[in-house]
């Protein structure tokens, strides 16, 4: 799978190699174009067709020649109507000054000059040839080169630059636009050497979903600490335990001044016979009862 089409300055490094196994760019859909046939690799048990990496190396370089030997980086005009590759093409844009087509392609952007969209770029490169199928149309119209990332089951009518690469999902493209976006500034000399890493990340051209990045902003949100609430909270939650605090001394006085101790003293000096009955009032015509 290792490419051997190249001069030995463009080969792909193990890291470059394991980077496109790990972003699956290998994996193909189990249906398989014509045109597709020289850049596969097996068909597995179930079905899926496996391309192979070294051709997608090979193209890659390719591509970033044609791109580099191109004088205006405008010229360029990257497109994406796929959502997955939309934050690789502005990123692509941004780092190598190409002109970034981010969502639905408006009619007529390459063929009508009335339109404010109007431009006239010297290539073109797309996400997706079968989502993209307008723009590549219309180039054709008026011959401008394209290059477009392929899979298995991508159709290759008008497109002069196939790069072989499962264009499905968000990690497979995103790692392609970061390593054509790299490769071009390395042929550029904005890179020094090959031996210099590109200080961007590979996850900045990964697509990342709306939703979830506001449930992580919910998530990360500071929750209330113990200083903050403590006690503040917990006598907020009781409002009523100033009233039940200041009515347990009143109780205590009325039950005091409810059994006086001159009661329990009688004038003969005899303990207080004992009612027959609980909570009975003792009263001064009760006759006592003797004890035998």
């Amino acid at each position: 799978m290792a490419p051997a089409n190249l001069p030995s300055i463009f080969n792909a490094t193990s890291s470059d190699i394991e980077q496109l196994l790990a972003a699956q760019c290998h994996i193909g859909s189990k249906n398989m174009q014509t045109h597709m046939l020289p850049y596969l690799w097996k068909t597995r048990a179930d079905g899926v067709n496996v391309l192979n990496i070294g051709k997608t190396w090979e193209k890659i370089v390719f591509a970033a020649r044609i791109i580099a030997a191109i004088d205006n980086p405008s010229d360029v005009c990257v497109i994406s109507a796929r959502p997955y590759g939309q934050r690789s093409v502005l990123k692509f844009a941004a780092h190598t000054g190409a002109q970034a087509i981010a969502g639905r392609f408006t009619p007529g952007s390459f063929t009508n000059y009335i339109t404010r969209s109007f431009k006239e770029p010297r290539l073109i490169i797309v996400t997706d040839p079968r989502t993209d199928a307008q723009a590549i149309k219309e180039a054709s119209y008026v011959n401008i080169p394209v290059i477009a990332l392929c899979d298995t089951d991508s159709p290759t009518e008008y497109v002069d630059v196939a790069i072989p690469t499962n264009n499905k999902g968000r990690h497979a493209i995103g790692c392609v636009w970061w390593m054509l976006a790299r490769e071009v500034l390395r042929l550029r000399g904005t890179i020094l050497n090959r031996e210099t890493p590109w200080d961007v990340m590979v996850d900045l051209y990964f697509y990342r979903d709306p939703e979830a990045e506001a449930e992580e902003k919910v998530e990360e949100e500071k929750l209330p600490g113990v200083e903050e609430e403590g006690v503040v909270a917990i006598e907020s939650g009781f409002p009523a335990t100033a009233d039940w605090e200041a009515g347990v001394p009143a109780a205590s006085t009325e039950w005091a001044e409810a059994t006086p101790a001159a009661t329990w003293d009688a004038s003969t000096g005899a303990v207080p016979a004992a009612s027959t009955e609980w909570g009975a009032e003792a009263t001064k015509d009760a006759a006592p009862t003797s004890c035998s």
